[in-house]
């Protein structure tokens, strides 16, 4: 038998579920919602506070989503890039065109002989929507 307490505790849990801003991500689409919400953030030249922790928030949801449905953890970089290639028909010269460097540079980092730069780790992750922490 459910006592008073019992139902409020339940009923302020509802609301408390219901008026939650974040979730955790279920689908590609909430992913990409709060990764561009997340990008809108990061590219604010004031943060309060507030906007902090909503920052915090959206790159633990994020990461946790990453963790499960892209197992890039266990490859390298390369290995990464070249699956992002592939998973989006790139060719590395699309690539270089979209970072702005030289094929043989693009092919370098894709062979593991260069490392990629933070720069075109910031370019390849706000154009394919992924964490930058993959690349690294």
């Amino acid at each position: 038998m459910q006592t008073r307490q019992t139902i409020f505790d339940k009923h302020l849990l509802i609301t408390m579920v219901q008026s939650l801003k974040y979730t955790v991500i279920r689908n590609k689409t909430q992913y990409q919602q709060y990764f561009t919400q997340l990008e809108e953030f990061l590219n604010l030249k004031k943060k309060s506070k507030s906007i902090v922790d909503e920052i915090d928030l959206l790159t633990l949801l994020i990461e946790k989503y990453d963790e499960t449905h892209h197992p890039f953890h266990k490859l390298s970089p390369c290995e990464i890039l070249k699956s992002i290639l592939t998973e989006h028909q790139m060719k590395a010269v699309a690539l270089a065109q979209l970072l702005g460097v030289s094929e043989g540079l693009v092919s370098d980092m894709l062979s593991g002989k260069k490392a990629i730069s933070k720069k075109n780790i910031q370019i390849i992750s706000r154009h394919f929507k992924i964490n930058q922490s993959f690349l690294n």
